[in-house]
């Protein structure tokens, strides 16, 4: 999700970049991404897939026995602990599906083909699915599920739950609107200078987007796998704890499961590529300054 900055007029600033100046700086890093070889995307895709799921780990963590807080106060500390997530991506270096719907900027650009966006995108996609999946079995079968006496177990399945349970037009654009969330804060992060400054420009976007409930299809690759594992293999000891059975999750199903993830990677490609990368690939490089034209970013 890094990039080398386009150079400026003035080159040892130490400030942010200008708006058409990170506009720039997207592009050449869409063209560094779609020139990645299969490895190198599948294994940083991976990376992501993990990386998003820990943040969620940690949310999980947050949200558990926070109930006495009020609403929106509890959304907001899962926020921040689930923002560890893109902050690990970025600050990591990592391949992110969602964030990598900035690519459009490249492509519309004419920097990189229709086929390369596509096949960066669905090798991406596919290693966030191994990533974010695999974390979700190594967490189930290092019990964390039943840390707090089952607490944390009964709020992941909770949280699963109330996500297999959105209608699909709800789904969609809770789904956009998580991921024009997400877009801004990688895009920012393209403008920062200093791994401070990538921190504090991504944790309030995505602090924003959990705390008002939308919905990202790589944290949902972790939340609700994780959570049909506790469903399906959990001990009658993790139950009994707990006061509740297994039947009372009856809406947690592979198949809702599948039917939350495929609509919300829908709405996140178009929040993402269209009311984020589009929008500023029109604004900003629709049409390159002329040569010792001044960038009117401000």
């Amino acid at each position: 999700m890094t990039a080398t900055p386009p150079s400026s007029s003035r080159p040892n600033r130490i400030e942010t970049l200008l708006p058409p100046e990170t506009a720039l700086a997207c592009e050449t890093a869409g063209v560094a991404k779609a020139g990645r070889d299969v490895i190198a995307l599948l294994v940083l895709g991976l990376l992501a897939g993990a990386f998003i799921a820990l943040g969620a780990v940690f949310m999980t963590v947050v949200l558990t026995g926070a109930g006495g807080l009020p609403w929106g106060v509890a959304r907001l500390l899962a926020g921040v602990a689930f923002s560890l997530g893109l902050v690990l991506v970025i600050v990591g270096g990592a391949e992110l599906f969602t964030g990598d719907s900035l690519m459009i900027v490249a492509c519309a650009s004419r920097r990189i083909t229709v086929g390369a966006l596509l096949r960066a995108w669905s090798l991406v996609y596919a290693g966030n699915i191994v990533g974010a999946v695999g974390t979700a079995a190594l967490v189930f079968l290092s019990g964390q599920y039943e840390f707090a006496g089952g607490a944390v177990g009964k709020t992941a399945l909770a949280v699963a739950s109330s996500k297999a349970a959105l209608p699909t037009v709800q789904l969609f654009f809770l789904a956009v609107l998580c991921n024009v969330l997400v877009c801004l804060a990688v895009w920012m992060s393209f403008g920062a200078r200093s791994v401070a400054d990538k921190v504090l420009v991504i944790v309030p976007p995505i602090a924003a987007f959990v705390a008002a409930g939308f919905e990202h299809s790589i944290a949902n690759m972790y939340l609700l796998p994780y959570a049909l594992a506790i469903k399906a293999w959990a001990g009658a000891e993790f139950w009994t704890v707990i006061g509740q059975n297994a039947s009372q999750y009856s809406g947690l199903t592979v198949a809702s499961a599948l039917h939350n993830i495929i609509v919300a990677t829908l709405g996140n490609l178009l929040g993402g590529s269209l009311m984020v990368g589009a929008i500023y690939w029109f604004v900003y490089l629709r049409r390159r300054p002329r040569e010792g034209e001044p960038n009117q970013g401000r």
